[in-house]
């Protein structure tokens, strides 16, 4: 695993758990919850896309 890779799975994960307490919060922003969900989307998207480039490249000898 690469740090790039690592660094946006940890990056998922503290939006994940910011998520979550926004959405216990007694009084939740849902502006805030809207852009959380936006990055959340966005990191997975640049690791599946590290994921598939990783699988079309050659082996190394």
């Amino acid at each position: 695993m690469s740090e790039r890779t690592f660094r946006l799975m940890q990056y998922h994960q503290k939006l994940d758990e910011e998520l979550r307490a926004e959405l216990r919060s007694n009084w939740p922003s849902f502006t805030r919850i809207q852009r959380l969900k936006r990055l959340k989307l966005s990191v997975k998207d640049k690791l599946q896309a590290l994921v598939a480039k990783g699988r079309k490249a050659p082996m190394p000898a």
